[in-house]
């Protein structure tokens, strides 16, 4: 069987998700797993493609960065699909299965995974160089905070009563940041 993964970041990437969604559709994939979370983070959709795949299965990515945003990553998972007799096929690489079995599929992977990783640490360093620029000019403060510009909306729902855990579902926000809108009133 044919398992797709896609992967995107943020939400402001969708248009970037349903390319990849397109892409593993038009390979064949029978069944395909995707979601918007950082490659640094928890990826529930890629476990559960590893953990659906069997013997015998391809799971198939477009590129070797929506997989893994490391070499050590990327390489890791490479073994834990080699254990379960699961092969790996990249889009970009041709749409050839990568046999990681073999030194010139694994050396391929590891070269492409190492592009990929030097890519995001260049515009890591770029956007802080952009940044620090900004600052330096006086146009960059940083990000608005989002919870404190719900701040009366807060005080308003816990004077009626709604607990904290509610008031940050309801809000869209952390209930750390109830908690601290509602720790400052206090003090």
């Amino acid at each position: 069987m044919l398992v797709g993964y896609a992967r995107t970041s943020t939400v402001e990437q969708e248009a970037g998700l349903e390319a990849q969604a397109r892409d593993l559709a038009a390979a064949g994939c029978e069944r395909i797993c995707s979601e918007r979370v950082s490659s640094i983070g928890r990826r529930a959709e890629l476990e559960a493609a590893i953990a659906f795949t069997r013997q015998g299965d391809t799971l198939i990515v477009t590129k070797p960065d929506r997989l893994a945003r490391s070499v050590t990553d990327l390489l890791g998972i490479v073994e834990r699909l080699e254990a379960k007799g699961v092969a790996l096929r990249v889009l970009s690489m041709g749409g050839a299965v990568v046999d990681t079995r073999q030194p010139t599929g694994r050396l391929m992977l590891t070269m492409l995974g190492a592009v990929a990783e030097f890519e995001r640490a260049l515009m890591l360093e770029r956007q802080r160089e952009g940044i620090a620029k900004a600052k330096a000019e006086g146009k960059y403060q940083g990000r608005a905070p989002t919870a404190q510009r719900q701040a009366d909306a807060v005080r308003q729902m816990k004077a009626e009563g709604v607990r904290p855990t509610e008031i940050a579902r309801r809000l869209g926000i952390g209930r750390a940041s109830v908690y601290r809108i509602l720790g400052v009133e206090a003090a």
